[in-house]
C-alpha cells in the first residue's frame, strides 16, 4: 500500500501559477481525488465533472465521469468509467501519469495533474501538502452561453414565423388545398 502525489495545476489566464499538491491512497478512488482538488481550491462542488486519463500532449483519453452518463446506451464505444468506481492504483501507469479535470462545463474549470511520485508513505485522508496561488472565485469565469453563434442563429431570427421552412412553398400556395379530399 502506497501513496500517490499529484500537482494540480489549474488552468487561468491570470500571470502567477495557481497548483496544489494532494496526498492520496493510491487505493482510493478517483471521487475521493475529485473532492480534496475541488475543495484544495475552495469551489462548492455542486457542478458536473470528469477526469481524463493523458497524455504528455495532454490529450483527453479515457474519461471517468462523476456519475453514470451513459443511460444503458451500448452503442458507445467506449464507455466512461464512474469516479466512484474507478480505483487511483488501476489509472495511474506512468512515473509521471497527467490527468485532465474538467470541473463545470459551463465555466470549463481545467485542472492539470500529474503524478509526481509514490511514496510509502501512509495517508488516511487526501491531503493538500503545498498550496501555492489564490485560486479564483469559482462563478469569476464567465459562462459564455451564445447560443447564435453555436447553432447558427442570427437575431433576426423569429421561431413565430409561418415561413419557418424554406420548402417553396407558402401560405397562399396551399389555400386552395383541402387535405382531406383524395
Amino acid at each position: 500500500m502506497g501513496t500517490l502525489k499529484f500537482r494540480v495545476l489549474l488552468d487561468t489566464e491570470q500571470e502567477s501559477e495557481i497548483f496544489r499538491d494532494i496526498l492520496i491512497d493510491e487505493n482510493d478512488n478517483f471521487e475521493s481525488l475529485y473532492h480534496a482538488i475541488i475543495s484544495s481550491f475552495r469551489f462548492q462542488g455542486d457542478q458536473m465533472a470528469s477526469f481524463y486519463i493523458s497524455n504528455d500532449d495532454w490529450d483527453k483519453g479515457h474519461e471517468i465521469s462523476l456519475m453514470d452518463m451513459n443511460y444503458g446506451d451500448e452503442s458507445i464505444d467506449e464507455v466512461a468509467s464512474v469516479m466512484s468506481g474507478a480505483k487511483l492504483r488501476d489509472f495511474m501507469e506512468a512515473p509521471d501519469q497527467k490527468v485532465i479535470l474538467v470541473y463545470d462545463f459551463l465555466r470549463m474549470w481545467i485542472f492539470l495533474i500529474e503524478l509526481l511520485e509514490r511514496t510509502e508513505e501512509i495517508v488516511d485522508t487526501p491531503t493538500t501538502v503545498l498550496s501555492i496561488g489564490m485560486a479564483p472565485p469559482e462563478d469569476s469565469r464567465i459562462v459564455n452561453l451564445e447560443e447564435e453563434e453555436e447553432f447558427g442563429l442570427d437575431e433576426e431570427d423569429d421561431f413565430d414565423s409561418d415561413d419557418d421552412f424554406e420548402d417553396g412553398y407558402s401560405d397562399e400556395d396551399m389555400a386552395g388545398y383541402d387535405e382531406y379530399e383524395y
